[in-house]
C-alpha cells in the first residue's frame, strides 16, 4: 500500500492546504499519516498555553480520524520550531518509521518563520531517512524507500515579500471539499483566534476563499490545492510524480511553470 504523510506547523494547517488531496489520495487506496510539529500552545487569548495544547491536540486528533488518517504527535511549541538537530532527529525517526512514498510539506516560502522552518526540517530529514549513520531519536533504521516531496501553497499564495507563487501542479479537491471543510471544522478553537489575531473572520471562510482561487487558478476546477515537487536529488527519481500517478485527471499539470522552470532567469 503506498503512502503519504503530511508534515505541517500547525493544528489546523494541514486542513487548509493539504486535506483535499489526503482524502484523494485515501480513497486511491493509500495509507495516510498526519504531523503536525508544534502543539498549537499560543493559539488562544484567553486560555493558558497549556490548556491551549491539550485543547489543540483533542481537535487535531479528531481531525485526523475525519480524514482516516493516522496521527503522529507533535514535538515542538509555537514559534519554537527551529531548525536544529533536536527537531531535526525527532522528525528523521518519524519519517523512517513510516517509509512515505510522498510527503506533503509548506512551502519554503511563507508568512511566517515556523512554516518555513518545519519545510526545511521535512526535506532535510527526508535526506538522511536512508543514511545509516545518522542517529534519530528515538532510534530507527534506515529508510531506503524513494520518497518525493510536495511544497504546499504558501498561505495567500504570496511569499513574505508578497511576491506571487504560482502551483506547479493543481489537484481538483472540488468532490473533497465538504469533508475538508468538516476536518478543518474540528479546530473550533481557531475560529476566535484566528480573527483575534490575523483577521481571518472565519477560518472556514477563509479556506473556502483560497481553495476557489486555487481552482480559478487551474482553468479547470472550483476547488483546487496546489502542489510544487521539490528537486528529485537524493529523494526519488527524476520523473517521479506519484501524485499524478495516483490522482490522474485530478491532477493537471501547470504548463506555465513548467516552462518557466528552464527559462533564463
Amino acid at each position: 500500500m503506498p503512502t503519504v504523510l503530511a508534515i505541517a506547523a500547525h493544528p489546523d494547517d494541514i486542513e487548509f492546504v493539504m486535506a483535499g488531496t489526503l482524502l484523494l489520495l485515501g480513497a486511491s487506496g493509500w495509507e495516510l499519516h498526519y504531523l503536525n510539529l508544534s502543539t498549537g500552545n499560543l493559539g488562544s487569548t484567553t486560555k493558558s498555553p497549556a490548556t491551549t495544547a491539550q485543547v489543540r491536540r483533542r481537535e487535531a486528533r479528531a481531525a485526523a480520524r475525519e480524514l482516516g488518517a493516522v496521527w503522529h504527535a507533535p514535538f515542538c511549541n509555537d514559534l519554537e520550531i527551529f531548525y536544529d538537530a533536536r527537531a531535526l532527529r525527532r522528525l528523521a525517526a518519524v519519517i523512517r518509521a513510516v517509509a512515505p512514498d510522498a510527503i506533503l510539506t509548506h512551502s519554503p516560502q511563507d508568512y511566517m518563520e515556523d512554516h518555513m522552518n518545519t519545510c526545511r526540517l521535512a526535506v532535510s530529514a527526508a535526506f538522511v531517512r536512508a543514511l545509516p549513520g545518522y542517529q534519530t531519536v528515538p532510534k530507527t533504521r534506515p529508510a531506503q524507500q524513494p520518497v518525493t516531496i510536495y511544497h504546499a501553497n504558501p498561505h495567500g499564495l504570496r511569499d513574505g515579500l508578497r511576491r506571487r507563487v504560482h502551483p506547479g501542479a493543481f489537484v481538483d479537491t472540488t468532490t473533497v471539499h465538504e469533508r475538508k471543510t468538516s476536518a478543518l471544522r474540528c479546530h473550533r478553537s481557531q475560529d476566535q483566534f484566528l480573527d483575534a489575531t490575523q483577521g481571518m473572520s472565519s477560518y472556514l471562510r477563509t479556506m473556502d476563499d483560497l481553495s476557489r482561487e486555487v481552482g480559478a487558478l487551474s482553468g479547470r476546477f472550483v476547488h483546487a490545492e496546489g502542489w510544487r515537487r521539490h528537486l528529485h536529488w537524493g529523494f526519488c527519481g527524476p520523473d517521479d510524480d506519484p501524485l499524478r500517478a495516483a490522482l490522474g485527471e485530478r491532477y493537471l499539470i501547470n504548463q506555465r511553470y513548467e516552462e518557466s522552470l528552464n527559462s533564463a532567469p
